[in-house]
This record gives structure tokens, C-alpha cells and sequence, in this order.
């Protein structure tokens, strides 16, 4: 009979190593069956959801989104309205230039930075995508001031492809209702990928924003308002009984409350 093979000391130390970098495998705490009832009622709640921000075709898309960084919507939408009215195209934005962009835009955080990043941006459509806004992730991150969020928005809200843009109410809400813990938004925006039933995902990033903004608040979540507060896990939960499951009124962009 052949000898059992010894594994040396030095190999176990090598797995034991390995073994112990691995993160664990996250285990969701709610069932499959639990998944597609909460986005069922959000589908039955708001069955066309919708971005908050205005704009007119996909390059002013790309331009409020970036604004919208450590902005509200609501805020961004009063001061691109009459800057998407002057300029609603890259070579429109550059002939406007940055010192009138900023004047628009200067009721908006870091409008500074921001004018700049418009007038690099625009310039870079130009030359190198024909002043036409690139349909896929890698070639919108390219762009002066688009991060992974703002691609993942456009190319939803253009180009009507499922992606989860992982903002500061999604990042909230997956983490508050143990829904996709993360410590990273690209972490968050894994696991939602996993855990979200695939005929709901185009539209969940809007209702998880939406829900966040409205329902499930920063300071304190408002659970008697809530059409899932019997199947949220979340500890910081204070109601059991879910709201009416009722259409809501169809949404009117640029007329809501501030974040």
C-alpha cells in the first residue's frame, strides 16, 4: 500500500495564510422568495421610476450627474436649467466657457472644480468620441469628472442598460437593511448585483434611490411609511406592519423636495 502523503509544516502555514486572507462568503438574510416580494412591491409602487435630475439627451445627463456630486437634485436642477438652455451640446459648453459655466453653476458645492471638469469633459467628448457620449462604462469613466456612479447612471438613464449606480441613499439603504453590506460602494454594488431578482433589475436603482430618499431617510427612517417593513431585517427597524401596497402618483421631475 503507498505511504499517505505528509503535508509539511511549511505548506500547512501556506494554506492556513491563504485560508485566512479570504473574506467570507456573504450570506443574505433574506430568502429568494423574500428578494422578489420586496421589489415586487416596489414595482406595484412606483412601476415607471424615474432619475430626479433634468436634462435634455445624454450629454446633459453626463454634465448633471457630475454636478450632482454633494449636491441635492433638486439643487443641480435650478442651476442646469438655464445652463442646458444656453448649451446643450459638448462644442455649445466650450464656446460658453468656463468663466460663464461657473456663474450658472455657482449656487452648487465645489462649483469651482466642477465648471472645470464641464469644460475638460466637453473638450474630451470632442476629440476623441466625435461629441458623442460613449455608450459603454470604460469609456464614459475616461471622462474629467465621471466616476463609476456617474457612468453607471448614464448609461441606465441614456442608454437603458441594468446597472446599479451606487449613490449615498443606495449605499444607506443596502447597508441599514442588511439588503448588500458593504464597506465600499463598488462592494454594495456587487452584492446587489447578486441578490437582486434579474426581471427587477433595471429599475431597482431608482426605486432603492427613491425609497431612501423618501421613506427610508438618513436620520431617521420613517417604517410606518414603508411597503416592506415586515420583511426588512434592518436592527434600527421600529414598525412591523407594511404601508397600503398603492400606485403613487406619477412622478413630476424637478418640483420634489430637497435630499
Amino acid at each position: 500500500m503507498a505511504n499517505p502523503k505528509i503535508r509539511s509544516s511549511a505548506q500547512n502555514v501556506k494554506k492556513s495564510n491563504a485560508t485566512a486572507g479570504r473574506k467570507p462568503a456573504f450570506k443574505s438574510p433574506y430568502s429568494k422568495a423574500d428578494l422578489e416580494e420586496i421589489f415586487r412591491r416596489f414595482s406595484v409602487q412606483r412601476p415607471e421610476p424615474k432619475g430626479e435630475l433634468e436634462h435634455v439627451n445624454p450629454f446633459t445627463l453626463v454634465v448633471a450627474v457630475a454636478l450632482s456630486a454633494q449636491a441635492t437634485d433638486v439643487g443641480v436642477n435650478k442651476a442646469t436649467r438655464a445652463l442646458f438652455a444656453a448649451a446643450d451640446t459638448p462644442q455649445k459648453m466650450l464656446d460658453l466657457g468656463e468663466e460663464r459655466i461657473r456663474d450658472y453653476i455657482k449656487t452648487i458645492g465645489l462649483y469651482r472644480n466642477k465648471a472645470k471638469n464641464v469644460v475638460a469633459l466637453s473638450e474630451k467628448l470632442i476629440r476623441d468620441f466625435g461629441g458623442e457620449v460613449p455608450r459603454t462604462r470604460e469609456a464614459l469613466m475616461t471622462l474629467p469628472g465621471v466616476g463609476r456612479k456617474t457612468a453607471n447612471v448614464v448609461l441606465s438613464m441614456a442608454f437603458g442598460q441594468a446597472t446599479l449606480a451606487v449613490d449615498t441613499h443606495i449605499f444607506r439603504i443596502a447597508n441599514r437593511l442588511l439588503l448588500a453590506p458593504g464597506k465600499t460602494p463598488d462592494e454594495v454594488e456587487q452584492r446587489l448585483m447578486k441578490v437582486i431578482p434579474d426581471q427587477y433589475l433595471y429599475h431597482a436603482h431608482h426605486w432603492l434611490i427613491l425609497h431612501g430618499r423618501y421613506v427610508c431617510k438618513a436620520r431617521k427612517p420613517e417604517c410606518e411609511r414603508c411597503v416592506i417593513a415586515d420583511l426588512c431585517r434592518s436592527p434600527e427597524k421600529t414598525w412591523d406592519i407594511p404601508a397600503p401596497l398603492v400606485e403613487l402618483p406619477q412622478q413630476v421631475i424637478g418640483t420634489q423636495a430637497a435630499d
